[in-house]
């Protein structure tokens, strides 16, 4: 009997090992390997001519508390939490609308509608922004053509173009985990919020919004990551007038040739990635015990 379930038990692993199998591989490969060697080069030296030399030092990873380098690192956590803030701001609202609608048609159509723009390139949707965006783009026609304004507005490569560039490509990110922490609510406690004598607000702040943290923070998260690591969108709608990490780690890499210390900046990223990750996954445990 032991001999059987032990066989069974062996069939089981295998069955599961071949299955993950590509999965696996593709993870060692263009993952794992990768990110070590960057690791390895992170403690480098850079080469006369670009590239990396043997040479153990941590002075790219001091480098980081460069003021130069600082102010970017700081100015990219900002972009980053107002971007995270707006997203947050517009997308609850829309996220509340879509989940309570009856029609699951509608709901079909309107989730649809959210992650339409990922069909399209995320590089030509931001060189759309710059057409609409620019001195003889369609928003300064249209203020023209009202009267609104005697002179374009400058709105290409600014901060706010950044902002609108940003907000626009991640606020699906934040919607879709929203949608999903909304759906799961049973709007039966709605209800008794108001049979006992709550408003809509207090019912909101009171049932709602508690039940609906995990999706806030997913939400979060999906949207600040990618903002902390974004290049195109700074530097095409903001003309590389206020650099972020990703367009540092991009001139470190293409420009500079300054591999070591673009693999360090990588790995700070990486750990800061990591870090809200972790805090994600207790707070996701926190709630599970909390239920």
């Amino acid at each position: 009997m032991k001999y059987s379930v032990f066989r069974k038990f062996n069939r089981d692993d295998l069955r599961a090992g071949f299955l993950i199998s590509p999965a696996f591989f593709w993870l060692v490969v263009f993952f794992l390997i990768p990110l070590c060697i960057l690791f390895v080069y992170s403690f480098c030296q850079k080469g006369i001519y670009g590239g990396v030399t043997w040479n153990f030092t941590l002075d790219n990873y001091r480098n980081v508390i460069n003021p130069v380098y600082l102010k970017i690192v700081v100015y990219s956590f900002w972009i980053a939490f107002l971007n995270t803030v707006i997203c947050l701001i517009i997308g609850y609202p829309m996220a509340y609308y879509i989940s309570t609608r009856k029609s699951a048609r509608l709901k079909n159509t309107l989730v649809l509608l959210v992650i339409l723009p990922f069909w399209t390139n995320f590089l030509v949707r931001t060189y759309s922004w710059m057409i609409l965006l620019r001195d003889s783009g369609l928003i300064n026609t249209m203020l023209l053509n009202a009267g609104f304004i005697d002179e374009p507005l400058k709105l290409l490569f600014t901060k706010t173009a950044v902002i609108i560039g940003l907000v626009y490509g991640y606020l699906p990110f934040m919607i879709l985990p929203l949608y999903a922490s909304i759906e799961k609510i049973d709007p039966s406690l709605m209800e008794a919020a108001h049979d006992l004598g709550a408003n809509s607000f207090k019912a909101f702040l009171k049932v709602m919004l508690p039940l609906t943290v995990p999706g806030i923070v997913a939400g979060c998260i999906l949207v600040f990551v990618p903002t902390l690591g974004a290049y195109i969108t700074p530097d095409l709608l903001g003309g590389a007038k206020d650099m972020m990490i990703g367009n540092l780690i991009q001139m470190q890499f293409l420009k500079s040739k300054n591999w070591p210390f673009g693999s360090s900046i990588s790995f700070i990223v990486m750990i800061i990635v990591l870090a809200l990750l972790v805090l994600y996954i207790k707070f996701g445990d926190l709630e599970e015990e909390g239920k």
